[in-house]
Parts: structure tokens; sequence; C-alpha cells
């Protein structure tokens, strides 16, 4: 093969793999970004699940389980 083909079949493969590694990054920014919501999300149902738990407690019990003044 020329030099020239050769040099130019570098080049397109040089450019493929810098616009490969750019879409990486921006896909690991993606993936990073969706981590932090799903933690987020978690968290926020771990919350939302206590608090039904709670009304559920007081609408089958009538009332809150609190206890005693420490007076008592």
């Amino acid at each position: 093969m020329d030099i020239e083909i050769l040099s130019k079949r570098l080049e397109r493969l040089e450019e493929r793999s810098a616009h490969q590694e750019q879409s990486i990054e921006e896909l690991m920014e993606v993936v990073n970004e969706q981590q932090k919501s799903i933690e987020t999300l978690r968290r926020e149902s771990s919350r939302l699940k206590e608090e039904l738990k709670q009304v559920e407690d007081i609408a089958v019990n009538g009332e809150q389980h609190e206890p005693p003044p420490p007076h008592y």
C-alpha cells in the first residue's frame, strides 16, 4: 500500500477514536447523573414508605404511638 493511503487511513481511525472517546465521556456523565437520581429516588421512596406506615398505624389504631410524657 502507498504511504499516503496508509496515512489517510490512520487519520480516519484516529478521528473515529477521538469521537468514540468523546461519546464515552458523555455517556459516563449521563450514567453518573442517573445514579444520583436513582439514589435520590431510593431515599425518597424509603421516606414515603415510612410515612405511609405511620399513617396506616394511625388509621388502624386511631392514634399515634407516642411514649408517655416523662413525668408519668
